[in-house]
């Protein structure tokens, strides 16, 4: 069964950047669908980014252009950059695994998927 873990949260000012990281073990993450969901109290867990087994990415509006998803196959780490952070960044950030090819259209829809983090915690003030 494939491990998530999850690091790099923490606070940070509006504005900032940040970059968190998900260590996948006991299978190649080249193999699996990786994604990244937040979640905030009271509200439903959102894809946020997603990449592919051939590196193609997708992202929700509200990141696109701030927000990049990357995988490296040597570390088996998936990361999320993020820039120009909003409060409405604020949540738990949670890596997502799902094994073999997912189409473009389902990649930030968290049903697809069969494994998630525990998660680290992104909070942006103003």
């Amino acid at each position: 069964r494939v491990q998530l873990e999850e690091s790099g949260g923490g606070s940070v000012q509006a504005g900032g950047s940040l970059r968190i990281a998900c260590a996948v073990s006991e299978v190649p993450i080249y193999a699996y669908t990786m994604a990244w969901f937040r979640q905030t109290p009271g509200k439903q867990r959102e894809g946020v980014a997603a990449i592919g087994l051939d590196g193609s990415t997708s992202y929700i509006d509200s990141v696109k252009g701030r927000f990049t998803i990357s995988r490296d196959n040597a570390k088996n780490t998936l990361y999320l950059q993020m820039s120009s952070l909003t409060p409405e960044d604020t949540a738990m950030y949670s890596c997502a695994a799902r094994e073999g090819f997912l189409a473009l259209y389902f990649r930030l829809d968290k049903s697809y998927y069969h494994d998630f983090g525990q998660g680290t915690q992104v909070t942006v003030s103003s």
